[in-house]
């Protein structure tokens, strides 16, 4: 199978370890890539909803998969989110290709990039961080019962519906927030001279330009791999958002997906240090 060379790849708010986590399909676009620099922006594995009684082997997969651009010498840079949050204290640890931040600036053909997932601009998180953790588990029950009514409008050959999108579009304060989250991330981009910011958290895919009396700055955001199922790529010195499609993947393509018994044995090997360093960090 061919894969795509792209220099950079973003991708975000995956939540790992909840029923809203779309992992094969993740699995599918990892596998139909090659890039030089990986960057994991935050909510990869959701430690918020950590369950050792719902970590199934797709997602389990991802995770092998992202082992593996390590050990294939592809730059990898986790930068933790508020679900995440608990690796924060291990800023700046690195292991041989993968590196673990809270922010990255990287230089692309010339113009400075800057990587954060966002969180610090959301009040919720800063002053009410229960009312943020119920949230997620609301959210998550809430893609839970959307997914099986997608599943019955599609079996009824009807279109499916997103709830959070509509619920979304019928408060204001929701798009405002949106709005605000954007324009803050600019303003301090331009502050600090950078070209691109690129963030994730709100689940809401997007690249435009923001301009301010002070200059200029192209905000980037991944989406998610709950909903929108969205990455930000750069190639040719080009920022383009990846929007996944079954429709674009071969069946050899979508048969990749599938690891042998062998990778499979591996990887739950490898999840089960993962989650063990996991339950450490939340029994402290």
């Amino acid at each position: 199978m061919s894969k795509r060379n792209v220099d950079v790849v973003v991708i975000s708010d995956v939540h790992l370890g909840t029923y809203g986590c779309h992992a094969k399909e993740l699995l599918k676009y990892l596998k139909s890539i090659k890039p030089k620099t990986l960057i994991l922006n935050g909510d990869i594995i959701d430690i918020w909803q950590f369950s050792k009684s719902y970590f199934p082997e797709s997602h389990m997969k991802v995770i092998r998969k992202l082992m593996k651009f390590v050990s294939e010498g592809v730059q990898v840079h986790y930068l933790t989110g508020n679900h995440d949050e608990m690796l924060r204290k291990f800023d700046g640890m690195e292991m041989g290709g993968f590196h673990l931040q809270n922010k990255l600036i990287l230089n692309l053909d010339g113009k400075k990039a800057w990587f954060f997932h966002g969180d610090v601009f959301d009040v919720t998180m800063q002053h009410s961080k229960w009312l943020a953790k119920m949230g997620a588990v609301g959210y998550d029950t809430l893609i839970l019962i959307n997914s099986f009514v997608n599943w019955v409008l599609t079996a009824f050959g009807r279109e499916k519906m997103s709830f959070s999108k509509k619920i979304k579009a019928k408060f204001k304060d929701a798009v405002k927030f949106i709005n605000s989250f954007e324009q803050t991330a600019a303003e301090l981009a331009i502050e600090k001279g950078y070209q691109y910011v690129v963030c994730g958290h709100i689940h809401q895919a997007e690249k435009r330009e923001i301009s301010t009396e002070a200059g200029s700055v192209t905000y980037l955001n991944s989406g998610d791999w709950v909903e929108s199922l969205t990455a930000l790529e750069y190639e040719d010195q080009q920022w383009t958002i990846f929007k996944y499609d079954h429709l674009d993947f071969t069946k050899d393509e979508l048969d990749e997906g599938i690891l042998s018994d062998t990778d499979d044995l591996k990887s739950k090997l490898d999840i089960n240090i993962l989650l063990q360093h996991i339950k450490y960090e939340i029994a402290q």
